[in-house]
């Protein structure tokens, strides 16, 4: 007989909490684990955190499918890339037309679009769901994207809004995203956005600990200051409890901790995304560039044998960098967040998503990992204007930034001084100092363009689509078609 509500597949950290959520809500869960050890990890969990609970343990697919309620919900929460289309390939022998696949792992929007197409030619249904919150946000209500067959949103909007967190008011941090693959590239955008909060909080406390001399017991006391107003954000809270957190020696612990950051390409994928776009997402790529550079670091060490270290005592005069230094931050997340929903902007209307991007800044607002005070204003700003065009042209953050900008351009100006590496703060500002910039240097650039490659240009002082070609050195010719380079 055929007794549960759901499926999951993949047992590992977010895979078992998703399972442990969704039974703590009231559904039975059938789990399956591929390519089990020598000891079943489903028998393991059996025995463990799932001991007299409502799951059922499955081991082989058709076991799990034929324990499973129709119309059948199958969820995945294994690596992404060829392993979801081998479970895909094991799974479609045994299902039924309108039972659906979830896939709730980190893939390519490319690869759910693909998906989409395929499980729907085969009379089923395809979710591709981004979730946000890491292991305890799986556990206690992770913020839920999901997107792909629509007809599928009905059959498994209860399951996935029960699990998923919610705002004061009761609103389910899981709403419908789109078509297609748009739920898993909204949660690429997210962790892009990720990426770039996450370098910006640490080349604050590099400023802080380098050249302001703080010790990391006060920089924590900084951030939790921070995070008591605007600038509040589930980052910024960890990072102050990471700065105080002290190993069984007594030392701080971060100051233990190799400074080698990895990633797992969530970020990558966003930045070649908005390549293919041509949207300048610049901050986001230069926070992955850091990551990049801080994976070498021999050669790291080698250069700071060969140039010794340039840091200035710019900031031992302690008195209003931390006010300076809290306007920077506010100002630089307010260009990532602006670069993010640009790149979504762009892409929703390339595929036809229609994304709503008041929604997803309430989606962000609970549950993830880039959840903070600063999204309730993104929701109200496309409240106003759903048309928005860039989040830096809303009223409140227009005179906001203005507020900001001369504590900003004080603290890069003081890093590149000194010497201290700020990537994204001073990315961020060249993007909005490029942005303000009309007329820019462009026209050199697209002169040079047409003097060695007879590219064309436009002028001032003709209509936009009419282009011109000038023989400049005296040996070209008529030009009949072009080619971009």
């Amino acid at each position: 007989m055929s007794t549960s509500d759901i499926g999951l597949i993949g047992l590992a950290v977010m895979g078992e909490n998703l399972a442990l959520n969704f039974e703590s809500k009231g559904f039975t869960v059938s789990v399956y684990n591929r390519r089990d050890g020598q000891e079943s990890v489903v028998d393991r969990f059996m025995r463990g955190r799932g001991k007299g609970k409502h799951f059922v343990a499955a081991h082989s697919v058709q076991e799990l499918v034929a324990s499973l309620k129709r119309p059948r919900k199958v969820m995945l929460m294994i690596r992404a890339g060829q392993p979801v289309d081998e479970v895909i390939r094991e799974l479609l022998p045994h299902l039924e037309p309108d039972d659906i696949i979830i896939d709730g792992g980190n893939s390519d929007f490319r690869d759910t679009e693909r998906r989409v197409k395929e499980v729907e030619e085969k009379g089923l249904l395809f979710v591709g769901a981004g979730i946000s919150g890491g292991e305890t946000g799986a556990l206690t209500g992770p913020s839920i994207m999901p997107g792909g067959s629509k007809k599928a949103w009905r059959l498994v909007k209860g399951f996935l809004q029960s699990i998923a967190a919610r705002l004061d008011g009761g609103m389910p941090c899981c709403q419908w995203i789109g078509p297609g693959g748009a739920g898993h590239y909204v949660k690429m955008v997210h962790n892009g956005i990720e990426y770039g909060d996450m370098q910006l909080i640490a080349e604050c406390y590099h400023i802080l600990k380098e050249g302001g001399g703080f010790d990391n017991g006060r920089i924590a006391d900084i951030f939790e200051t921070w995070n008591q107003g605007e600038l509040n954000s589930y980052l910024l809270g960890i990072t102050a409890e990471i700065c105080r957190k002290k190993d069984e020696g007594g030392a701080y612990l971060l100051d233990m901790i190799r400074d080698v950051a990895g990633q797992k390409g969530t970020g990558k994928l966003a930045v070649f995304s908005a390549l293919e776009e041509g949207d300048p997402l610049t901050l986001i790529t230069e926070a992955v560039y850091a990551r990049f550079l801080s994976s070498v670091p021999e050669e790291r060490e080698k250069a700071a044998e060969y140039y010794a270290s340039a840091f200035s005592d710019s900031y031992r005069e302690r008195s209003g960098l931390t006010e300076w230094l809290g306007d920077a931050l506010y100002a630089s997340r307010l260009v990532s967040y602006a670069q993010g929903f640009s790149l979504l902007r762009r892409v929703s209307a390339h595929y036809g998503w229609d994304l709503d991007f008041g929604l997803l800044a309430k989606v962000w607002r609970k549950g993830c990992i880039i959840r903070s005070a600063f999204l309730k204003q993104i929701t109200r700003a496309y409240g106003v204007a759903p048309g928005l065009e860039n989040l830096l042209f809303d009223d409140f953050f227009r005179q906001r930034l203005t507020e900001a900008l001369p504590a900003w351009r004080r603290v890069v100006a003081g890093c590149l001084s000194s010497g201290l590496p700020v990537p994204c703060l001073a990315s961020a500002l060249t993007y909005f100092d490029g942005l303000r910039t009309s007329p820019s240097a462009a026209n050199l650039i697209q002169a040079q363009r047409d003097y060695f490659g007879a590219h064309t240009y436009e002028r001032t002082d003709a209509p936009r689509g009419q282009f011109f070609h000038t023989d400049w050195h005296g040996a070209g010719s008529a030009v009949s078609g072009t080619y971009n380079a």
